[in-house]
């Protein structure tokens, strides 16, 4: 599975767990981090836990795909999923808004 494909799993994992606003940001070519970012909201602790829980789980038993690393699962307000090419957000509203991923990454368009 290539990237793309592997961003589209992970888009359609967070949509089945009612994951708000999706987003698939292609950093490729702007940094070496990874070539998908895909970011998404949920409106508690709990949707942000299950929605992370869910594509570890799906990606593992269905993919064969773990993560390189995890961070965040002790707050639940920002959970970071590393897979290397594709890095997974998903944030409570207030902190997707403070950082802001989209903007830093320029896919909001002109400031």
């Amino acid at each position: 599975m290539d990237s793309k494909e592997l961003a589209d799993k992970i888009v359609e994992i967070l949509d089945s767990k009612k994951g708000i606003d999706i987003e698939v940001i292609d950093v490729t070519g702007k940094t070496t981090l990874a070539d998908y970012f895909v970011i998404c909201s949920g409106n508690s602790t709990t949707q942000i836990k299950a929605l992370s829980d869910e594509v570890e789980y799906v990606l593992k038993n269905e993919c064969n795909i773990y993560a390189d690393h995890v961070e965040g699962h002790n707050s639940n307000r920002w959970v970071l999923i590393d897979f290397k090419d594709v890095v997974v957000h998903v944030f409570h509203p207030e902190d997707r808004a403070n950082y802001d991923l989209e903007k830093l990454w320029n896919t909001k368009g002109s400031n």
